[in-house]
């Protein structure tokens, strides 16, 4: 891979800061009236993306947080997300309802967990053939 120039590394830096590509270019000096195509083109250049992830590796590991401490919080936040809560009417009253806690930020978790864990590739789809229904008929009107 060829060498960044300056201005490619201060785009970077940015970028990693602020993850606006757009914001990202124009701090780091480039001119154009179409900042967001020199963006596009700096995160479609294999030499920036590489400088990303290895800034992106040096960052995560000055953390020195664990594999195992992140999917334990993201297993927090989707389970206290996604547990059931009573729906309360304007004078603080059980209506005898109930809904998901924060169903956005659940999914958004377990979201974050499987690619986390890598479950989201295209293999998975080959590995794991889809469930067919084969028949009903046993199933009681009121189960269904």
């Amino acid at each position: 891979m060829k060498e960044l120039t300056q201005q490619q590394k201060r785009f970077v830096t940015e970028y990693i800061n602020s993850l606006d590509g757009e914001f990202s270019a124009k701090k780091a000096g480039y001119k154009s009236k179409d900042l967001k195509l020199i963006a596009n083109s700096l995160l479609s250049n294999d030499s920036v993306i590489n400088e990303i992830k290895e800034q992106l590796k040096n960052h995560i590991s000055s953390l020195r947080v664990h594999k195992g401490y992140v999917i334990q919080k993201l297993l927090q936040i989707a389970e206290f997300s996604l547990e059931e809560e009573e729906i309360l009417d304007k004078e603080g009253n059980s209506t005898g309802k109930r809904k998901l806690r924060d169903t956005s930020a659940g999914l958004k978790a377990l979201e974050s967990l499987c690619k986390y864990l890598g479950f989201s590739s295209s293999n998975d789809q080959d590995e794991y053939p889809q469930a067919k229904i084969i028949t009903i008929s046993n199933l009681d009107d009121e189960k269904i």
